[in-house]
């Protein structure tokens, strides 16, 4: 097996991406302190066509060199906004009839294994994730305020993921579906 050479992967241009049809998905980030999180999560949106990334509270935003080490460049080609506040962003995508999902661990919360997005239905809503601080995870009065909680199973002896790890695995989950029902049409 031979590596293949970036030239040899035909990725589209910064330009076409911007153009392409993106999976109906928003990445809101709800206070995420570090950089290095922030650039990888832009990489991973860029690498599954992601719609938008929300930044939110003290999240950063480029132009930044911390986020662009990780980025490497999808600061550029994925849409972003910043949102001083988390609750004014998850508000805003309710508006515009996302289902917004609060990625945490709670009462009641849906396995990610066992929840499916529809976004083939005869009418396809927006989804949006909401990816909480390093520390204190998703903000209480925030996930009040999502439509529901998913939650990713762990068997190990720690009961929490890298934001930007956990975010990628998230993300693989909705493109499976949108990308697999895009390949059916």
């Amino acid at each position: 097996m031979k590596k293949l050479t970036m030239l040899e992967m035909e990725r589209i241009s910064t330009e076409e991406f911007k153009a392409s049809t993106k999976m109906p998905l928003v990445i809101v980030l709800d206070n995420i302190r570090s950089l290095n999180n922030i650039g990888s999560v832009f990489r991973t949106s860029d690498a599954f066509r992601v719609e938008a990334i929300y930044l939110c509270g003290i999240s950063a935003t480029p132009p930044s060199l911390e986020i662009h080490k990780t980025a490497l460049g999808a600061e550029d080609s994925v849409d972003w906004q910043y949102f001083a506040d988390t609750h004014e962003a998850v508000r805003t995508l309710q508006q515009r009839d996302y289902q917004v999902m609060a990625i945490e661990q709670c009462q009641g919360s849906t396995m990610l294994t066992d929840w499916k997005p529809d976004f083939h239905a005869a009418s396809p809503k927006g989804y949006a994730i909401v990816m909480g601080n390093e520390v204190k995870g998703v903000q209480q009065s925030v996930v009040d305020q999502c439509d529901g909680c998913l939650e990713i199973p762990q068997y190990g002896t720690k009961h929490s993921l890298n934001v930007a790890v956990t975010t990628g695995l998230v993300i693989w989950e909705f493109a499976k579906e949108y990308f697999e029902g895009e390949s059916r049409e």
